[in-house]
């Protein structure tokens, strides 16, 4: 499908569907209504519960269950009619069709390929994707040495070794922790650096625009592929890709039960860490933007580059990675607690910043790309622009699924019209290139 067509299906449908659920809402009321109000209900049971144990916990998510019960009996009640069908299907090819409307292929710099590339592997990464794909073997016939990471090495030790013997690009095939060791050592001494997604959910791979299906093929980025420059991020000179997560996630992860029972651990986590019978153990310090104090929050995220949250198209990824700046988003604690006894001024907050600094009366828990660590206060966080030259296969997109997206509804809808009406559609952010 063009770019053109995607574009007149998302509109024409989103058109089409909005009418219909406004006219279905009409005819359905007040029994809309009722049923949003038992969902408010049932969420706001459900968090009185969570944050408590024994009785309190049981008897707030048994409210919780009585009102999505009511809930799903309206609707059962009501019936489900060809009407709501449609408006679900159109809502849903509205967003297919803005998808690949918004879909763009980034055309990178051409760089010439190294002589001694190596590979790094780790086979127990995501389920065992390196030996399933036969990645060591794939490697060697691009003229790439991969050397494996076996039980009780130290990856940086092996990559500095490969260095101190010549090599003149690094890649690695594993998750995101092992990503930001071979690439801080790859940004440290100047050699271009390939991402090969090999881990579980692989998130810098695809925001820095390498296709995660596409495993063996992200090798050819040291074969003819393209180049561009991203920035890196730190924390107490700790490098890391992606994100880092304080209080309540990162309370989870670093208790024993998490990796058998992530669901319950994260549940029991809650009382502690939020609930009145936490004591103040979640108690980081902070400055926003604003320049007031501020302390606690449920949840702190320090990500290198600002994440698009909350978006229909995109949500989760990074619209850049060469932004120079760290993006920082607090989620608040319940009841307005914190800040000084002044409240949250919102649930979320989020802004950008060069450097940004965490401060507590204790070791604080951490998970830093994934890897739960426990840091010494302050953090002190900062961005690191412009440090790694990236290599991405010329078949991969080359930017993130997020580059593209306008931010806000409306300007979405104005950027599908231009394309849909034949009009020069704006240019996609450009990731950063290498100056010669």
């Amino acid at each position: 499908m063009s770019r053109r067509l995607a574009a007149l299906v998302a509109l024409v449908v989103g058109a089409a569907t909005i009418a219909l659920a406004v006219a279905v809402a009409v005819s359905e009321f007040p029994r809309g209504l009722v049923l949003l109000g038992c969902v408010v209900v049932a969420a706001a049971a459900a968090w009185y519960g969570v944050l408590r144990r024994g009785i309190s916990r049981i008897a707030g998510l048994t409210v919780a269950a009585l009102a999505l019960a009511g809930a799903v009996g309206l609707l059962i009640a009501g019936g489900t009619r060809f009407a709501d069908l449609l408006v679900l299907v159109g809502l849903l090819v509205t967003l297919a069709a803005a998808r690949a409307t918004l879909a763009v292929h980034v055309d990178l710099p051409g760089a010439s390929a190294p002589r001694q590339a190596v590979l790094f592997f780790n086979p127990r990464s995501g389920g065992g994707k390196a030996e399933r794909f036969k990645v060591a073997a794939e490697a060697r016939k691009r003229g790439i040495e991969p050397i494996q990471l076996k039980p009780g090495e130290d990856l940086e030790t092996l990559v500095r070794g490969a260095v101190d013997r010549g090599a003149d690009a690094l890649a690695m095939a594993g998750g995101d922790g092992s990503q930001a060791i071979v690439a801080a050592i790859a940004a440290e001494v100047g050699l271009p650096y390939a991402c090969v997604p090999a881990g579980t959910r692989n998130h810098f791979a695809l925001d820095l625009g390498v296709d995660r299906d596409d495993v063996v093929g992200a090798l050819d980025a040291f074969v003819d592929g393209g180049e561009r420059v991203v920035d890196l991020a730190e924390v107490n000179g700790r490098v890391f890709v992606n994100n880092v997560s304080l209080g309540l996630y990162a309370e989870a992860v670093q208790r024993g039960e998490y990796r058998d029972a992530k669901l319950r651990t994260l549940l029991d986590t809650v009382p502690d860490v939020l609930g009145d019978e936490g004591g103040g153990k979640l108690d980081l310090r902070w400055t926003g933007p604003g320049g007031h104090a501020h302390h606690s929050g449920a949840m702190v995220l320090v990500s290198n580059n600002r994440y698009r949250l909350g978006r229909a198209i995109g949500s989760g990824t990074r619209p850049r990675i060469d932004d120079g700046l760290l993006g920082v988003t607090v989620v608040g604690q319940p009841s307005g607690r914190g800040d000084s006894g002044r409240g949250l001024q919102r649930p979320l907050r989020e802004w950008s910043a060069p450097t940004f600094e965490v401060d507590a009366d204790r070791p604080v828990a951490a998970g830093v790309d994934g890897e739960a660590l426990m840091l010494d206060p302050p953090l002190t966080f900062r961005i690191r622009p412009s440090v790694l030259r990236v290599r991405i296969a010329p078949q991969h997109p080359g930017s993130s699924p997020s580059a593209s997206v306008p931010e806000g509804m409306w300007a979405g809808v104005l950027e599908l019209a231009r394309i849909a009406f034949g009009s020069e559609p704006l240019p996609p952010t450009q990731p950063t290139t290498k100056e010669s």
